[in-house]
Parts: structure tokens; C-alpha cells; sequence
């Protein structure tokens, strides 16, 4: 027996705004239940709120079962940490707790070697073995060569930033499935997946007996595997709940049903209300010449009253109106030139030309080479004029290369980063980001700058810091700059990972209008509709051309 029970879940944020307004909803034992809502409007935090990594203002999170958690986090880890820690975050709390002894008993035992540690190291291993460890570690070793193909013995120690996001992923889904908890938390489990992963989860998640509460955007994966949706819907007074009883294919025409009901009742609400007041207005004139009507206009003033006191029908969602506009310019006719370009350790040579105008579409497994190629190009490709160099301060890393790959005359290559991960944005607000620009876009002014925001729906946000936002409201923001920097061609690698529908939307439309050459690495399936072209990195190592979508490429064939 496992599930969830969120009753009336009040939150706000530290500036005082309301966040979440009486949140309410169940997510049934057994039941795969997907959480959707525009960017920022309190989905991870509700979730981190279930976790118990928060506390609401108001209202009770009650639940039964153990709770397995998958953290927003997994799939951008570049610290330190190695994939047996990786592994330890997913694991049950006395597990993880014992996991974490051993490794600081075993520390404590190098950097003094007396009796003291290695007495701790021997209860520390005791206490591991008690807590299940060994066992875990025979579920471990299944887990690594289902998700990297690797013996848990020899991937262990693997630093956990040497796996790409789809890896550690996968890693960390492949364990709670294969784990002791039957109740699974999981924030954007599909993010970083390629799409044979996302239709490994999609099939993990219909046979599972668990109950699994998850944040998706990805419309094939919500309509292939959500039996319920709650969706988080805006207000005045920060965002509500509607529950949606079916899966995605009749979400979209339930919620226009919804709305089309609260917009009648707030029509006849609306005209009681002004019948109400006419009536007590009648009553009010005619009291003042006849006394027999004192009683009337008071009985009048009541009903009123009352009226006013049970309020108006809930009233409609705001909706956002996120409006992008990418520009771009005539470049010259052959965008990108790669003769004989070999991704050293990644994918054997190829030779491609891709032209001005075309939507190309960047296809294959995770850890192919695919953002690694748009990285290149973001440099400017090989021996980049100054011309060619990027729009924006993103680092990107060095991509080893040989052959060789060049940019056509007027190309600005503007590069979408994955991770989000912007050092030069950090510690700074939307508005101030704006206002100052840099050597790529000229500064805006307060009023322009406000306006350019309110386009990407970030007019709330114009005084948060960009590390505080989410991952949707960051990956709008990125677009934003990319629109002010006059980039002429587009690298965008996963841009729909964190944009909630609406905005993924608006994407589509924006790259139809942009005037100018578009990469994607993508593994949406829906997005990928609206490419002319793609580019598929192959298992065997070799890139190549292909008119279609082609999802069923496997990891790629090398020694590991």
C-alpha cells in the first residue's frame, strides 16, 4: 500500500509571494500519476514539499509506503561525487546512511591508520553488511550494465560527471525500479533520456506495481504512461490544483470542457450579481418613503451579503503568453562545412554541408558525440574567424577533433547550453543581466528590458537571480539572450528538456520564423516534427543523413 494525500498546501516564497494556494489532490495507490504546469509555478517545490525537503505554511502531506526520490538534480551532476554515489542518493535512508560511514570511516582510516579507525571501519562494514549492503551491491551490478553496460566492480569509482545526463539517468531510474520502495518521486525522469530510454521508462512505468508520482513535459511519454494528471494551475494567489482522471489523449479537450464550465458559471455568477444589487437598490428608495419596506431592503441587504461572502466560481487559469521571437539574418548560402571531421574517442569521420535556411535535426544514443559536435560548432568550428565566435560568455568546453569543420561568411553561431550551466550569470538578476549587456548585445533600458521579459512570460522574475529560477524559466531565459545577440545560427542542444507545454510551443513557432540555420540535439519526439533534416550518430561510430526521425540507434560501440 503506497500513496499520497496533499491537503490543502499553502506556500511562500521568501519575498512573501504566494506560491501554492491550497494545493489539493490524491495520487491512489497502485496509479502513475503525472504532475504538469507552466515553469515556475511550484512543481519541484511541491515536490521537495512531499519529500519533506520543505515545510508548507499551511496544510498536511500524508502518505503510506516507503518513498524512493529522484532529485531534479540527476543528470547535471559535475562535481566530485562517483557513480556508487550517485547510486547511494536513490537508496533507502538507513542504506544510504550506512553507505556513507563506510566511506568516511575508510577516509578516516587513511589519513590516521591507528586503532581508533580501524575499529570504526570494522563496525562501519559491519553495520553495512546489517543495513543490506551486500545485497544492494548484487542489485547495483544488475543496475550499471542495464544503464552503462558496466559491472558495478569496475564503474563504481567512475567519476559520475564522465556519464552524460541520459547515463545517470538511467542509472538512477534502473535503481529505484530494481529497489525495495514502493513509492517513487521522480522530477523530469525523462529529461536527458534518448528515446529508446524514454520508451524503456514509458514501459517501466506501466508494468510497475509502484506508485509513482512524476514532472513530465513530454507529450508522448504523458499520453503513453500517465493514468492521472494534476496539473498546477496559476492564479492571482499563487497556483491550484486540477486533477484530470485519464491520461493525456483527452487531457487537452477535458481542460477546454473545464474552462468552457467556469466561464458560464462565472456568467451567471456575474449576472445574480448584478440582479442582487438592483434588488437591494429597489428596496433602498422604496424605504425611504414607505417604513413596510425597511424590513424588505434589510432581508435584501442580507442575501447580499451573503452571496458576496460565498464568492464568485473558481475563476479561469491565467495563461501564459509566452511570446519568442528569434530574428536571426542572411548568412551566407553553405552554413557549416565538415570535411572528414572524426570526433576523437566519439564517432569515426564524416563529411557534411549544411545550408542556410535548414532545420537540422541532431539524432542518436546518449554519449554518441552529439553535443559535443554542436559544442564544436559553437566555437566557431575549426580555426574560427572572429566572425564565427560565439554570442555569448556560455564556456564551452574544448571538442578534440580532427579533419576539420568551418562556419560560412556572417554565421554567429548562439549555442543553447543543456545543462543551463552559466557561471557568467550567476549572482545576477534578469534585469540586470538585460540592462548591462556585454561585448555580444547592447544594454536595454529598464522599460525595454521589462518588455523583452514579459514576452517570455519572466516579468515576475525580472528581480530574481537566474540561479534561482527554474529549469524551464532558465531555459527561456537563454532563449531571450539568444534573440538579443543577433545570432544567425542556432545550436540548441535539448532546448524542450524543461519547457512546459506552452512554451515548447512557442519554440516551434519562434525557429519556423527565424531567418537563419537551426542544429537541435533532441530526443523529443514530438519537437523533432518540425525538422527538415536529420543528422544521426550511429551505433557503429558513423554519422549519417536521414530524411526521417530515426530513434532506435543503440549506445554507441566502443571500449568502456
Amino acid at each position: 500500500m503506497a500513496h499520497i494525500d496533499v491537503s490543502g498546501i499553502d506556500y511562500f516564497l521568501s519575498d512573501g509571494t504566494q506560491l501554492l494556494n491550497g494545493v489539493t489532490f490524491k495520487v491512489p495507490d497502485g496509479s502513475k500519476t503525472a504532475l504538469i504546469g507552466p515553469n515556475g509555478t511550484g512543481k519541484t517545490t511541491l515536490f521537495r514539499i512531499i519529500a519533506g525537503d520543505l515545510f508548507p505554511d499551511e496544510g498536511v502531506i500524508g502518505r503510506s509506503g516507503n518513498m524512493g526520490i529522484m532529485r531534479q538534480f540527476v543528470g547535471q551532476v559535475r562535481d566530485g561525487s562517483t557513480v556508487r554515489d550517485l547510486l547511494v542518493s536513490a537508496a533507502p535512508p538507513a542504506l544510504a546512511a550506512a553507505a556513507r560511514e563506510v566511506d568516511e570511516a575508510e577516509l578516516a582510516m587513511v589519513e590516521h591508520d591507528d586503532e581508533p579507525s580501524q575499529m570504526r571501519y570494522a563496525q562501519a562494514i559491519v553495520d553495512w553488511g546489517d543495513a543490506g549492503g551486500y545485497d544492494v551491491e548484487t542489485v547495483w551490478d544488475e543496475v550499471c550494465m542495464a544503464a552503462l553496460g558496466l559491472s558495478f566492480d569496475r564503474a563504481q569509482h567512475r567519476p559520475a560527471s564522465s556519464l552524460s545526463g541520459g547515463e545517470q539517468k538511467r542509472l538512477v531510474l534502473e535503481a529505484l525500479f530494481a529497489g525495495p520502495d514502493d513509492l517513487l518521486l521522480l522530477d523530469e525522469p525523462d529529461n536527458y533520456l534518448d528515446v529508446p530510454g524514454k520508451r524503456w521508462l514509458e514501459d517501466k512505468l506501466n508494468e510497475s506495481r509502484k506508485t509513482v508520482f512524476f514532472i513530465s513535459h513530454d507529450r508522448e511519454l504523458l499520453n503513453n504512461a500517465a493514468g492521472r494528471i494534476v496539473t498546477l494551475e496559476p492564479g492571482i494567489n499563487g497556483a491550484a490544483a486540477w486533477v484530470h482522471g485519464g491520461g493525456f489523449g483527452s487531457y487537452v479537450e477535458a481542460r477546454a470542457d473545464r474552462n468552457a464550465r467556469f466561464e458560464e458559471l462565472r456568467k451567471r455568477w456575474d449576472e445574480e450579481h448584478v440582479k442582487l444589487k438592483e434588488l437591494v437598490n429597489m428596496y433602498k428608495n422604496k424605504a425611504a418613503f414607505r417604513s413596510d419596506m425597511a424590513n424588505r431592503y434589510h432581508a435584501a441587504q442580507t442575501r447580499l451579503a451573503k452571496f458576496l461572502e460565498i464568492g464568485p466560481p473558481e475563476a479561469l487559469p491565467i495563461e501564459q503568453n509566452v511570446q519568442m521571437r528569434l530574428r536571426g539574418g542572411r548568412t551566407a548560402k553553405r552554413a557549416i562545412v565538415a570535411e572528414n571531421l572524426e570526433l576523437i574517442g566519439l564517432m569515426k569521420p564524416f563529411s557534411t554541408e549544411v545550408w542556410f535556411g535548414d532545420r537540422v535535426g541532431v539524432l542518436g544514443s546518449n554519449g554518441s558525440g552529439k553535443s559535443h559536435f554542436l559544442r564544436l560548432l559553437a566555437t566557431g568550428g575549426t580555426d574560427p574567424e572572429r566572425e564565427h565566435l560565439p554570442v555569448s560568455d556560455v564556456e564551452i568546453a574544448e571538442v578534440p577533433h580532427e579533419g576539420t569543420v568551418k562556419l560560412g561568411a556572417r554565421i554567429r553561431p548562439g549555442f543553447f547550453a543543456q545543462t543551463h550551466v552559466r557561471p557568467d550569470l550567476l549572482g545576477k538578476t534578469l534585469l540586470e543581466i538585460l540592462h548591462r549587456g556585454d561585448e555580444h548585445r547592447s544594454g536595454l533600458g529598464r522599460e525595454a528590458a521589462a518588455g523583452a521579459l514579459d514576452g517570455y512570460g519572466l516579468a515576475g522574475q525580472s528581480e530574481q537571480k537566474y540561479e534561482s529560477l527554474s529549469g524551464g524559466q532558465q531555459a527561456r531565459f537563454q532563449i531571450l539572450l539568444l534573440q538579443l545577440s543577433g545570432a544567425t545560427l542556432l545550436l540548441l542542444d535539448e532546448p524542450t528538456d524543461n519547457l512546459d507545454l506552452h512554451s515548447a510551443e512557442a519554440l516551434e513557432r519562434a525557429i519556423d520564423h527565424f531567418e537563419g540555420t537551426v542544429l537541435a540535439v533532441t530526443h523529443d519526439r514530438w519537437f523533432a516534427r518540425t525538422f527538415d533534416r536529420f543528422l544521426v550518430f550511429g551505433a557503429d561510430g558513423k554519422v549519417y543523413e536521414s530524411s526521417e526521425p530515426v530513434w532506435d540507434e543503440k549506445r554507441v560501440e566502443r571500449a568502456r
